[in-house]
């Protein structure tokens, strides 16, 4: 069952009375569309991984042990991938046909085929295995390690480590630039980001961020060379200018902000965090425009569809039971 609600709502109660208005502005800046109910208990979910080229969202399902496949197109639950205990960051590599799972539960990263659904390998001993990325050049998966163990390098091809790269100190998310060919980790104990060349698997800059407190999430504008990172311990967000590796700016966000989410084309960053606070920006010309921010029930992650601009909020817990809140972005 999918309870539809109509985008031409202006003012709309989401789970817990919150809003989603423009400051200064009557209409709201994100429109309930639908509520898919979802398998599982109501329990913790994490990180997203969106294949348009499936038109797949893949849903990691942390605190039940299973990894959710939902169809965008149907708006149904296709299946679930279970025995992945805490499993939180999760990658979709359709080149390879295969999604990589972080797996804490079991200190190894979870190799699935994207065509079977089926777990075909499980790679490494990695003491707390988080954010993943995917370096297509050189068909090569980074992990990291929240824990402090350096970043696992998996090859994509035999499902092997490679190596394990040192960072010096707790590694939240990993992202791939498209734009320098690089490996990004947040450095959340010395506050910095670390920068690996896939060809070689060495660390090839380091860059500390003023006024960073232990920074954990990231998303990238890749056309507009900046980098959007959330720190943790103060509720920011950073903007750097990744061709000169400065902070340009700095911005309040939710409680503990959690996981990013960039829509290339409208310019629209989501910053999700742990106290259910979203907070939604353009970027104009290197800065940031806050358009509105939403409250929600656990609403720590966020996926966005390029394609249809589309945003979708696993909450785990609205009445009892787990959903999948599909919102529609007001263009501005």
């Amino acid at each position: 069952m999918i309870r539809l609600y109509s985008a031409l709502i202006l003012s709309l109660a989401l789970g817990t009375g919150g809003h989603s208005r423009a400051p200064g502005a009557g209409a709201p800046v994100l429109v309930r569309v639908a509520d898919v109910p979802l398998p599982g208990a109501a329990v913790r979910f994490d990180y997203q991984s969106i294949d348009t080229s499936a038109n797949r969202l893949y849903i990691s399902h942390m605190n039940a042990g299973e990894l959710v496949v939902f169809d965008l197109k149907t708006r149904r639950v296709e299946g679930t991938v279970g025995d992945l205990p805490r499993t939180t960051g999760v990658g979709c590599v359709p080149a390879l046909e295969k999604v990589y799972a972080s797996v804490p539960g079991r200190h190894h990263v979870a190799v699935i085929d994207a065509r079977t659904l089926r777990v075909e390998a499980r790679v490494g001993q990695i003491g707390f295995p988080d954010g993943i990325a995917y370096a297509p050049d050189v068909k090569k998966i980074y992990v990291s390690d929240e824990s402090g163990g350096g970043e696992v390098v998996i090859d994509g091809l035999t499902d092997s480590v490679v190596t394990t790269i040192p960072l010096g100190g707790e590694a939240g998310n990993t992202i791939y630039d498209p734009g320098s060919g690089h490996i990004l980790v947040a450095i959340q104990t010395s506050n910095e980001v670390v920068a690996i060349d896939p060809r070689t698997d060495r660390v090839i800059g380091r860059h500390p961020l003023p006024d960073a407190s232990h920074p954990h999430g990231m998303s990238l504008d890749v056309g507009g060379r900046l980098l959007f990172v959330a720190n943790e311990g103060n509720a920011t967000l950073l903007i750097v200018d990744l061709k000169t590796w400065s902070v340009t700016s700095q911005v309040p966000v939710g409680e503990d902000p959690d996981v990013l989410g960039f829509d290339p084309q409208w310019h629209r960053l989501y910053v999700a965090a742990e106290s259910g606070e979203v907070a939604v920006f353009t970027e104009r010309k290197g800065r940031l425009a806050l358009d509105g921010r939403i409250t929600m029930p656990h609403a720590h992650t966020v996926s966005v569809d390029p394609r249809t601009h589309l945003v979708y909020f696993p909450l785990q817990d609205v009445e009892g039971h787990p959903l999948l809140r599909i919102m529609a972005a007001r263009h501005l």
